[in-house]
């Protein structure tokens, strides 16, 4: 049905011709950008009830008292569901470490919370089936446990802003919801998720439309396929600088897969974009003395690198 009033908005209303490139740009704008926006709405009204059982006080005390490297495992997985991106990647570093979480089980979640979108695995479910969506979550949640593995192990502590560490930010639980307040609760962080993301889905589509109609069929798979030995640390190169949440590079993941680009230079790129964005770095600095923010960039650099490579090599 979504397709159909795609092309009659596309080639019966605008009068495009189905094999032009304009044509085949605007309607793949006109149904991914319904498509998008009505599984957007619905994943996160969904993926929102789970969350209001996990306020930020709760998940913090489950990190707490833990062996280390189960406290990483369970950092990774509350990652995935807990309403945090880089932005606030700030408040819930001081809360964590305040609260005694280990700084390695601290970084298990600041990897895992923007690289491992809810939404973009639901998203990728939908568009590329089980499969991707599988892999997708596996690397993620993989290299949030290494990467806070490692970082644990390297005792970096004294490299944590000393200002971080005699800030209280107090133990107060918040009150159970009822079910009523669970759902205005859902409804509301629908409203604002889609305020924060709107731009950057529209923007991710209409570049995902413009590759999908003018991109050349070969040109990727020249540049940035399976032969080019170099085209996964080049992808990281470019994600870098950009920014976006997982849900806002679907649409241009979508398109690079379609258009030949190998499935873990994909990768690469989109966990770039999600966990090694300018922006964030940004935001970490005022929490994390240079050396440490390097040490952590290397090393999710390498993973990401690490798990590109990986995924070509599987699915040649």
């Amino acid at each position: 049905m979504l397709q159909a009033f795609a092309d009659y908005v596309s080639y019966t209303l605008f009068r495009l011709l189905p094999n032009s490139h304009l044509g085949a740009a605007v309607n793949f704008f006109i149904y991914d950008t319904i498509k998008i926006f009505l599984m957007l709405a619905i994943i996160i009204f969904l993926v929102s009830l789970i969350r209001s059982f996990f306020p930020p006080e709760r998940t913090k005390k489950i990190l707490s008292h833990k062996r280390e490297f189960i406290g990483n495992i369970l950092a990774a997985l509350l990652g995935i569901v807990t309403p945090f991106c880089s932005c606030s990647a700030v408040p819930v570093f001081i809360g964590f470490v305040e609260s005694g979480v280990p700084l390695g089980v601290t970084f298990s979640f600041l990897i895992s919370s923007p690289m491992v979108n809810e939404v973009a695995l639901i998203m990728l479910w939908g568009m590329f089936g089980w499969q991707i969506a599988a892999i997708y979550i596996a690397t993620g949640i993989s290299v949030a446990i290494v990467g806070g593995l490692v970082i644990g192990k390297l005792k970096l502590e004294h490299l944590v802003e000393e200002y971080v560490y005699n800030i209280k930010m107090g133990e107060t639980e918040l009150a159970a919801l009822t079910w009523k307040e669970r759902i205005e609760y859902a409804w509301e962080y629908v409203v604002d998720i889609l305020k924060k993301v709107w731009l950057f889905v529209i923007i991710g589509i209409a570049i995902g439309g413009v590759m999908h109609g003018y991109a050349p069929a070969d040109f990727l798979v020249k540049y940035a396929g399976k032969d080019n030995l170099f085209a996964v640390p080049l992808a990281v190169l470019i994600g870098v600088p950009l920014y976006s949440n997982a849900a806002g590079i679907i649409p241009i993941v979508h398109v690079l897969m379609e258009k030949g680009m190998a499935l873990g230079t994909v990768l690469a790129f989109m966990m770039a974009v999600t966990a090694l964005s300018l922006p964030e770095m940004i935001i970490l600095r005022k929490v994390l003395k240079p050396k440490l923010l390097g040490i952590f960039i290397g090393i999710m650099t390498v993973a990401i690198i690490f798990v590109g490579y990986l995924f070509n090599w599987i699915f040649v």
